[in-house]
């Protein structure tokens, strides 16, 4: 129970008639007649308030929500009570939430109901919880409020948001993967795994040309291929120090997520298997799984991955991956790679490339762009650019050390990361690498 503002008015009235009769002797009677009018309001209010119904609560909310993206929440609240009642709500929502639409005043008839809603938008990924909903409930003259923590406590997951993919699929669906930025350059009739006959068209290779069935119908047939199918993509990510850069509103790290999950996804459509392996502060793996829902599994896998301050250790996560992968697979690694990690990383990629076929992700930083093109105004600017420069030229170096070492290496901007990786990957199945 706490006293409200009109409590502080009454009190402050209480007073003022006090010094009223101070200086007006003989008034001494106003002054206790109005004491005794406020006492009795006091107390009557506060039994009215103690003894009255409590409202009750109930919280909608979707139990997954994707990061970044505005959502509804909606409350429920009952007055079970004879009489109106006065209510200032407040949710007690996940910390890294933005909201708008909080808190609340409602007003509620005597035995009815009412709906109040308000928006909330995830900032980080991972299992987050609300705690029960506060509620300040007014007494009839509004001398008191009553504190009370209604409802039940909630655990919702944050995933990435995989808008993306649904894009993605809905493209996929009437083939315009190019208005992605996805290049699906398929080469009619070739490929790695017989898929069919049919009827000789006009472009098709001599070698393609079936002269069994050809003689048997007496018209020219070919067989048609498709990409080989039932293969492995793998990927390894780095959940260390180098992964905390952001430019905009997310973090390198959640750009990887959801380059991850795209390719996943068309992946998987390919009739691929995915799997990965998380090292580098979170260690996690999952083995290569196939099916098109298959994708919930990967997305209810990585969604509450979190970046930390460790330190990568490349050969570590390279040897464990070895120990758990029997077959060959597209191992993709995403990282931040600096020149200093050059010389830990060759020998953890030269241990995975004698069994599986490797591509290096490596994500640009923004700022090292923008200092370069920002003009040079003094000494101090002159120095910061060279410094710049001669960073990504080691940087250039190292990578071209990998490529040595048969490593295929995509240094691209984290929101270019997941159209480059697709593009890679359907290079890969069209050339027969894998």
């Amino acid at each position: 129970m706490r006293p409200s503002g009109v409590a502080l008015t009454l009190a402050l009235l209480w007073c003022a008639i006090g010094v009223a009769v101070a200086i007006v002797p003989g008034w001494q009677w106003l002054w206790y007649g109005s004491g005794v009018v406020i006492l009795l309001a006091l107390l009557i209010d506060l039994w009215l308030l103690i003894f009255a119904p409590i409202p009750k609560v109930q919280r909608h909310v979707a139990g997954s929500l994707p990061v970044g993206v505005w959502s509804p929440v909606r409350i429920r609240i009952d007055n079970p009570g004879r009489s109106r009642v006065r209510l200032d709500v407040f949710d007690h929502y996940p910390a890294i939430c933005d909201i708008e639409a909080l808190p609340q005043r409602i007003q509620i008839a005597p035995q009815a109901w009412t709906d109040m809603s308000y928006r909330i938008r995830p900032n980080e990924r991972g299992e987050q919880q609300f705690a029960q909903t506060q509620v300040l409930i007014h007494s009839p003259l509004r001398i008191w409020r009553r504190n009370r923590y209604l409802g039940s406590t909630f655990t919702i997951r944050v995933y990435p948001n995989f808008a993306s993919m649904v894009n993605y699929a809905l493209f996929a669906t009437e083939n315009r993967l190019s208005l992605l930025g996805i290049r699906k350059r398929r080469r009619r009739g070739e490929g790695l795994d017989f898929h069919q006959l049919r009827e000789y068209r006009e472009g098709d290779a001599l070698r393609q040309i079936d002269w069994k069935a050809t003689s048997r119908l007496k018209r020219l047939i070919s067989r048609e291929y498709q990409d080989e199918r039932d293969q492995q993509v793998v990927f390894l990510i780095d959940c260390g120090r180098r992964m905390l850069a952001k430019d905009g509103d997310l973090a390198h790290f959640d750009h990887a997520l959801n380059a991850i999950l795209l390719l996943s996804y068309v992946a998987l459509r390919q009739g691929d298997a995915v799997g990965f392996l998380a090292f580098a502060g979170m260690e996690r793996f999952l083995a290569p799984i196939k099916g098109n829902p298959s994708i919930n599994v990967m997305l209810n896998s990585v969604y509450d991955l979190q970046a930390s301050s460790h330190v990568p250790d490349y050969a570590r996560a390279s040897t464990e991956l070895l120990k758990r992968l029997r077959k060959r697979s597209l191992v993709v690694l995403i990282t931040n790679l600096r020149d200093e990690d050059a010389d830990e990383l060759r020998p953890a990629v030269s241990i995975l490339r004698r069994q599986h076929l490797v591509v290096l992700a490596s994500l640009q930083e923004r700022i090292l762009t923008e200092v370069q093109e920002q003009p040079i105004q003094d000494f101090h600017g002159a120095i910061r650019l060279a410094a710049t420069d001669l960073f990504l030229e080691e940087r250039r170096q190292a990578h071209e050390a990998l490529k040595h070492y048969g490593v295929m290496v995509l240094d691209v901007a984290p929101e270019q990361l997941a159209i480059s990786l697709v593009n890679r990957y359907l290079d890969i199945k069209l050339s027969g690498r894998l």
